[in-house]
């Protein structure tokens, strides 16, 4: 038996139980994978709120970092005593133990730590494939990036003044725009108390910017639209205010032929070739010292709720891991 964490409803992060469950054997195509720490993330909450379904009962949590204790019928890449880390669904990352599948395993650099690993996987290889490839920036882009003292939002910061890219980042406290700054974020917007389209205006002297990031969602989503430029590219990949409402598609043609995506790492590591190729790039930002992976809370496994409450407070910075 291993502790872990399961919803039997939806709701808020009292429907999280700590419990014991039964791990069993790996099957064909499957590990059993003993976590090291665990990546707490936003879409977390959407599942344990309902916003993602999924089949009830569940487990949560798409990232985590530890050792493979067993392999199933068919696993050639993996052995039992790899480190490994890994992000995305099936959920059930929130265990001390779980079996899986082994196709969305990479094996773990020596040089990286599992705590680190734990938290950046998910996060940081969303920022791989939004800067790297929804919208490839360039050296001496202007871009702007919501929540850019989030976990994603720091590890952007980062990427963005590693590749020469101007980085404007909003943030919600005077406290979250010294941390995007001091992680190389070209701008900081409060947008408590800044008119972030206006600002965006001011320091692109009124061109607007090639792409937005916006995991914000509805309180943002339509002030985006109106930050970029004639054909820019609108990135919406999250809710954190909630889902955006229904618009009308002319609505993009009236602000200058805008393109919009709606995109998801599942997309962009499907392949076995993708998924390295995204980590691989990760890891040798990390490994260079280009990018460092802020953790900023840990909260042991059992104290899920509380973590979940500060994620929807807005208390955490950085990254934050749950500890087994």
């Amino acid at each position: 038996m291993a502790k872990a964490i399961r919803i039997n409803k939806t709701g808020g992060p009292e429907v999280m139980e700590y419990v014991d469950v039964e791990v069993g054997d790996p099957g064909p195509g499957e590990v059993r994978i003993r976590h090291a720490a665990v990546g707490l993330n936003f879409i977390d909450v959407y599942f344990r709120s309902g916003l993602y379904p999924q089949p009830l009962p569940a487990g949560l949590g798409q990232e985590a970092a530890g050792t493979i204790e067993a392999v199933g019928p068919g696993v050639t890449d993996f052995k039992a005593g790899d480190r490994v880390a890994y992000a995305g669904r099936p959920n059930g990352a929130y265990a001390e133990e779980r079996v899986m599948p082994a196709d969305i395993l990479v094996k773990l650099p020596d040089s990286i730590g599992f705590d680190t690993a734990a938290a950046m996987m998910l996060q940081g290889m969303t920022v791989q494939y939004l800067l790297r490839q929804t919208y490839q920036v360039k050296a001496g882009d202007t871009i702007l990036f919501h929540a850019a003292a989030g976990g994603i939002g720091l590890i952007a910061c980062q990427w963005a003044r590693a590749l020469g890219v101007n980085l404007i980042g909003t943030v919600s406290s005077d406290e979250k725009a010294a941390l995007a700054k001091q992680h190389g974020a070209a701008h900081v917007i409060n947008y408590k108390t800044e008119n972030f389209v206006e600002r965006v205006k001011e320091i692109t002297a009124g061109r607007g910017v090639p792409v937005v990031y916006d995991s914000i969602g509805k309180d943002t989503f339509i002030g985006s639209l109106d930050c970029l430029r004639p054909r820019g590219m609108m990135v919406s990949f999250g809710n954190a205010s909630g889902p955006v409402a229904p618009f009308g598609v002319s609505e993009l043609a009236s602000r200058g032929s805008l393109f919009l995506t709606r995109p998801s790492l599942g997309n962009y590591v499907a392949t076995r070739a993708d998924l390295d190729a995204t980590a691989g790039d990760l890891f040798a930002m990390v490994e260079s010292k280009k990018i460092g992976i802020e953790i900023n809370q840990r909260y042991a496994l059992k104290d899920v709720g509380q973590a979940h409450a500060d994620l929807e407070a807005r208390k955490t910075t950085g990254s934050t891991i749950l500890m087994p």
